[in-house]
């Protein structure tokens, strides 16, 4: 098995993104395709190695790209910014990342009836919000993602499935807003998981977040369970 990538080139409206497809070439038959959405950083090296960590497990990985132009963040700072404008305009975040899920169905590699996506921190947001849609894929995982809810959107029926993975001592997405969010998913109909590790904060799958002050602290026990848990809902959803 050798693990190939491409760049892939798709618009939301007149914004160039730019994703990474991460694929076995050995298999010439469409497969099931899971989308990996980035932190707050952008499309970084983070995101595609999950994409390729996805095509060893026999998926098609596609690291997509919210910011456009594969742009990444230089630092918090920088991070922020790129990320706000998707905070304060969940229209914009919803519309940004359909147009993900429509471009990895172009896709001659792909089984378009069955995706699901993947999404960390920022990206857990945008993949929860994915199934705020009402879209009609196969299911969605939170890694440790932001829960704030889309505000005065209209609600839609969820059908995908969904799992979110989180530290139960998460400064920025507290216990309150976990008992929201499976309030939420439960009167949108939704088939739906959550996963909580205790003494667990912020980033927990990241072995470069060290920073306790801030909230983010790697934690390999965390990265391994949750990196298991999502496996096993991907073979349930993707079957």
């Amino acid at each position: 098995m050798t693990i190939q990538t491409r760049t892939i080139e798709y618009f939301h409206e007149d914004v160039r993104l730019e994703g990474l497809l991460a694929y076995d070439d050995g298999p010439s038959e469409p497969r099931p395709a899971v989308l990996v959405c980035h932190t707050w950083a952008g499309r970084d090296e983070f995101a595609c190695n999950r994409a390729r960590r996805l095509a060893e497990l026999g998926y098609i990985g596609f690291a997509l790209d919210m910011y456009g132009n594969g742009k990444v963040g230089s630092g918090p700072e920088e991070n922020a910014k790129l990320m706000q404008p998707f905070m304060d305009d969940r229209a914009l975040l919803q519309a940004r990342i359909t147009a993900a899920l429509d471009a990895a169905r172009g896709l001659k590699e792909v089984n378009a009836r069955r995706i699901a996506a993947v999404g960390f921190c920022f990206g857990g947001l945008c993949v929860l919000d994915l199934a705020r849609t009402g879209a009609n894929f196969r299911g969605v995982v939170s890694f440790h993602g932001l829960l704030i809810p889309p505000g005065t959107m209209p609600p839609n029926p969820i059908k995908a499935k969904v799992l979110v993975l989180h530290g139960h001592d998460d400064p920025m997405a507290p216990p309150e807003q976990v008992l929201a969010l499976e309030q939420e998913l439960t009167a949108a109909g939704c088939d739906w998981q959550v996963h909580v590790y205790g003494g667990t904060v912020h980033a927990f799958t990241n072995p470069h977040a060290n920073d306790p002050a801030f909230g983010t602290v790697y934690d390999a026990t965390a990265d391994a369970r949750s990196w298991q848990s999502m496996r096993n809902f991907l073979a349930e959803v993707l079957e």
